[in-house]
């Protein structure tokens, strides 16, 4: 096996898979029996959140199609409760693949952030975010899940 083929394999003690194993904590917003939605604590803005699947999947390239329905289901679901959580204006959606391709955490997760006319995207700079302010953020998400 050559040494992209062993860089590309499914690392089952990435971060997201701790947290789905409960052994790191996470603000949930969502979980069902395929996906989980929570905060990221590196946010690019107030109200970002991540979605994965329970599967392990490294990338949108090797997930399963019908656990990659299932996430993008959530996906749906969570945005539209982030818009009317944080009357945004809008949401901006996205998925990285690879180092080349951006991806920093090796378990497929997509990002959802609000957006608001005339606010530029923050940028990812290695600082956690205030964990109080996450789990406010995380109950407004949940609130208008609850209310949809």
């Amino acid at each position: 096996m050559s040494s992209n083929a062993e860089a590309a394999q499914y690392d089952p003690q990435n971060v997201f898979a701790k947290i789905l194993r409960g052994e790191i904590p996470a603000h949930k917003v969502y979980e069902d029996e395929h996906t989980l939605a929570f905060m990221d604590v590196m946010p690019q803005g107030p109200g970002h959140t991540l979605v994965i699947p329970k599967a392990p999947a490294r990338g949108l390239l090797d997930a399963d199609p019908d656990s990659l329905a299932a996430t993008v289901r959530t996906v749906q679901r969570v945005a539209r409760a982030v818009k009317t959580a944080f009357a945004a204006d809008g949401l901006t959606v996205f998925q990285y693949n690879e180092p080349a391709g951006g991806q920093t955490v090796f378990h497929l997760h997509i990002h959802i952030v609000p957006r608001f006319d005339g606010v530029a995207l923050g940028r990812h700079t290695g600082g956690m975010a205030d964990s109080d302010l996450l789990g406010i953020h995380a109950a407004q998400i949940r609130a208008a899940l609850d209310a949809a």
